[in-house]
């Protein structure tokens, strides 16, 4: 049985930083791409940023690059998202998800199969 549980979010004010933790279970993580997701009220769920484990590409949505970086532990079977500068439009709550199924690209959604129940991220200005 998969499962997936962030942790890590909170409150911050905007230029803070959060560290939001994914422990992953049930499947053989260290060969699954592994991404983060985000969903504010009334918007798409969008993805935030991506991890392969073979090739070690990393993939971020424009919003974020440079502020986030995506890393997994392997012998810890966690995937971290650390968010440096945070803004309020970052405000969301976090997901993160296994890769399964067909194959839309690193950040859609759809080439996920599995997912945690999510972490609240708010960003205060």
């Amino acid at each position: 049985q998969v499962q997936l549980a962030e942790s890590g979010g909170g409150s911050v004010q905007a230029g803070g930083s959060l560290r939001l933790s994914c422990s992953a279970s049930g499947f053989t993580f260290r060969d699954n791409i592994m991404g983060w997701f985000r969903q504010a009220p009334g918007k798409e769920r969008e993805g935030v940023a991506a991890f392969s484990p073979g090739s070690g590409t990393t993939d971020y949505s424009d919003s974020v690059k440079g502020r986030f970086t995506i890393s997994r532990d392997n012998a810890k079977n966690t995937v971290y998202l650390q968010m440096n500068s945070l803004k309020p439009e970052d405000t969301a709550m976090y997901y993160c998800a296994a890769q399964g199924g067909r194959w839309h690209g690193y950040l859609s959604p759809g080439s996920y199969k599995y997912w945690g129940q999510g972490t609240q991220v708010t960003v205060s200005s």
